[in-house]
């Protein structure tokens, strides 16, 4: 049963801007829920980010105010299809609440009875010489193998600085190129006509996410293979993307699936059609981060995207996702400091069945 929902709304500070093609992010905009369920507790989390969801902060919070006065004294089967019923509208949400719930059952997604390593990307954030360069190398020297690059801006001034990147790296690394919905269908196609495919993964996103003729043109005429991430919200989009028949890599995040359960079948559902899955949020805490480390542990094959919590000047779970040698380390789950979060939070909510204590 679930006794007590403790909502926190955040904004966590980066330590440096983060750079999109629809704009420069400065914080995290973060649902934070604590719950307890049968005398354990659970953590989840949505990062609002608009531009990339439909879902806004304003009301996000208060759908899950909302969603979480109905929680205290349901089971947690009750509860979940409660939530379940505004996933259509406000996946990010139902994911903060839906997954809290899952780690109170002890998800088997979340059992962590033996220590792993999952790879995990680094991002390639500096614009020019001497920075690139530093940055580069910085990154190879702490063992990552996979580094992405942020375009969608100018199309020949990105191939440029792509065509700079290929240089300094020198084949040590894989590339992965993400356009963030930031291209028009002919931009997407000069860049990518303009840029050297060696050593280049794939080229996520260029064109608008409800755009699926673009997706299919860009597709058929690049050199670089195709991912499609603000695309996919649920087995539908998958099933739609292996369609065009010119998909290589499809990208998934937990907040878009509202749950562990309905993110793993969607991960099987990827590969069942023939494409590979990528997985991982750039724009998430400790929380989510850990969640989707812990699925890619079994379910991926490539460098996971799961790096937001390395943005924040503020961690809310120091001591969790130790990275070494380019890889998350798995052997604990996160233990919220208290102090962290309270530092960070705007407003708040609580919903419970325990007694509350009156001051007297």
């Amino acid at each position: 049963m679930i006794e007590d929902v403790r909502l926190f709304r955040l904004e966590v500070p980066l330590s440096r801007p983060y750079k999109l093609s629809f704009g420069p992010l400065h914080h995290f905009d973060t649902i934070l829920v604590h719950m307890i369920a049968d005398g354990r507790e659970g953590y989840g989390e949505a990062t609002i980010l608009t531009g990339y969801t439909d879902e806004e902060i304003e009301g996000s919070w208060r759908l899950a105010q909302t969603l979480a006065a109905t929680l205290p004294g349901s089971s947690c089967d009750a509860a979940k299809h409660a939530i379940a019923g505004a996933f259509d509208r406000a996946p990010f949400t139902v994911a903060a609440l839906t997954t809290a719930i899952e780690m109170c059952e002890a998800s088997p997604f979340l059992d962590l009875a033996k220590p792993a390593a999952v790879p995990l990307l680094a991002a390639i954030e500096e614009t020019a010489q001497p920075g690139l360069e530093t940055e580069i190398e910085r990154h190879l020297a702490a063992g990552f193998d996979t580094l992405k690059v942020k375009v969608g801006f100018d199309p020949d001034k990105d191939a440029a600085r792509v065509k700079i990147i290929q240089g300094l790296v020198g084949g040590r690394a894989q590339l992965r190129i993400d356009a963030n919905q930031g291209y028009s269908p002919e931009e997407a196609c000069r860049f990518a006509s303009c840029v050297d495919p060696s050593g280049i993964q794939l080229f996520e996103q260029p064109c608008a996410a409800e755009d699926w003729t673009a997706a299919e043109i860009v597709g058929k005429n690049s050199p670089l293979p195709l991912m499609l991430d603000e695309s996919i919200y649920d087995e539908t989009d998958i099933e739609r993307a292996a369609a065009l028949q010119s998909v290589a890599f499809v990208k998934l995040k937990l907040m878009k699936f509202g749950s562990l359960a309905r993110l793993d079948r969607a991960l099987e559902r990827i590969r069942q059609l023939g494409m590979e899955p990528v997985l991982g949020n750039g724009v998430a805490t400790e929380i989510g981060c850990w969640m989707e480390a812990c699925v890619a542990r079994t379910r991926i094959r490539n460098a996971g995207e799961m790096n937001g919590f390395l943005r924040q000047r503020i961690r809310l779970a120091p001591d969790c996702l130790p990275v070494e040698r380019g890889n998350l380390m798995l052997d604990a789950p996160p233990v919220l400091d208290m102090s962290s979060v309270e530092s960070v939070t705007i407003d708040r909510a609580h919903a419970t069945r325990r007694p509350i204590a009156v001051g007297g």
